[in-house]
């Protein structure tokens, strides 16, 4: 008797992970839409005549903008949050096994199938008040592993 409450419990263990895994990718694709957005950044390119197509093309022709929005601080601080969910967003949909996951400080972290993690709203930040890293530099060593 014992051990077949034993086994009735671990027939569920496999259900439960299951389900647990289905939750987590949910979450995950609801973060994707939601990080895809980039309403200022894709408002900043279409005036720029740059389609956001998410691909590599599209990070290169974002680097080549001339950085007028650097003159306003606050716009530099929303864009470069919005370029680097961008970047992420490509990454994640260009790369195989690329993930999103939030780190304990709520931060959207893009994760890597290597399991490398990138901050991609500092490194869009630092593109948006420096201009490097280049976006597509980082997609492109990314995709290197």
């Amino acid at each position: 008797m014992e051990n077949g409450h034993l086994g009735g419990r671990h027939d569920r263990r496999p259900a439960e992970h299951a389900d647990r895994r289905l939750a987590e990718q949910d979450r995950e694709r609801a973060m994707a839409g939601m990080y895809a957005e980039c309403g200022l950044l894709r408002e900043l390119a279409d005036a720029a005549g740059v389609r956001l197509d998410d691909t590599v093309d599209s990070l290169t022709a974002l680097d080549q903008l001339l950085p007028r929005w650097r003159d306003d601080p606050q716009v530099s601080q929303w864009l470069g949050t919005d370029a680097g969910l961008y970047l992420g967003t490509v990454i994640r949909r260009r790369i195989p096994g690329s993930t999103w996951r939030l780190a304990p400080d709520g931060r959207p972290l893009m994760v890597l199938a290597t399991g490398f993690e990138l901050d991609v709203t500092a490194l869009g930040a630092g593109w948006a008040e420096q201009g490097a890293p280049q976006l597509a530099a980082v997609y492109r060593a990314a995709g290197d592993g």
